[in-house]
């Protein structure tokens, strides 16, 4: 194992930690209403991960971003902290357990995730589009080459159609996913396609809260319901107005929740 990436924060207040980790594309500024709505009341944590953001263009996938979460972890003493992981931040918060355990943890947010995201024969739970190894391979191919019209797409797509969060901010996104270097996306993409955690997804003994859009265009209510399942302590939160980025389209409720669950661990 090489030396864990450092990766940049943002960080503001005090009290329980509560460690948000972002989707790919994104970076830790899209937390920015978990900040303004919590900071007073809890210390809040929000890297880029690896080739996100202003992080390094190094260590490119959810294994790296893992280590790399465990030695921030563990540089501020955070003790027990809520991990809240959003999409590809749920991978990595899935693979810090697989590769460092979850002794050190006091609960788990997976805010609109699978634990694979590629559909197989076997598996359909993965992205709602459908896509499976054949058609990625396809992707991982055209990203490169075209990421103004692949930031374009997800920006899109990481809301609700006409939600108000849409208006508001598409624009904004769409700049901020642009701003990416392609090559790294596309390295972190290729990563957090190959993973598969559904054979951790039991093993997690931390209180679960996964907290899913209605209206989603990402993943489908029968990926919640799979992994409520088999999960041991596990709460499930529906966001009715929501797509893919429930933090940003209903920050209030998405913010009283994680208040919620931060004063029953």
């Amino acid at each position: 194992m090489s030396d864990p990436v450092s990766l940049p924060v943002r960080e503001a207040g005090r009290g329980r930690p509560i460690l948000l980790l972002h989707g790919w594309t994104c970076h830790g500024g899209f937390f920015a209403p978990q900040f303004e709505g919590l900071a007073d009341h809890f210390h809040l944590i929000a890297p880029d991960l690896p080739g996100h953001g202003i992080a390094p263009r190094a260590g490119l996938t959810i294994e790296d971003a893992a280590d790399a979460v465990h030695r921030l972890i563990a540089e501020r003493a955070l003790d027990r902290p809520l991990v809240v992981g959003w999409s590809m931040g749920a991978a990595v918060a899935w693979s810090l357990i697989a590769r460092h355990g979850q002794d050190g943890l006091g609960g788990l947010v997976v805010v609109d995730m699978s634990p694979k995201v590629l559909n197989d024969g076997a598996w359909s739970l993965g992205l709602s589009n459908g896509l499976d190894a054949a058609r990625n391979a396809h992707v991982l191919g055209a990203m490169a080459a075209n990421w103004p019209t692949y930031a374009r797409a997800v920006a899109r797509n990481i809301f609700a159609c006409g939600s108000d969060a849409a208006g508001r901010i598409e624009t904004w996104t769409t700049t901020e996913i642009a701003r990416n270097d392609p090559t790294a996306m596309t390295a972190m993409w290729r990563s957090l396609t190959s993973q598969d955690f559904r054979a951790l997804i039991p093993e997690i003994g931390l209180p679960v809260l996964i907290a899913r859009g209605a209206r989603s265009r990402i993943y489908a209510a029968a990926t919640a319901d799979w992994m409520a399942e088999r999960l041991a302590d596990v709460e499930v939160e529906v966001f009715d107005a929501s797509g893919h980025a429930l933090h940003l389209e209903e920050p209030a409720a998405f913010n009283a929740m994680l208040s919620w669950c931060l004063r029953s661990l």
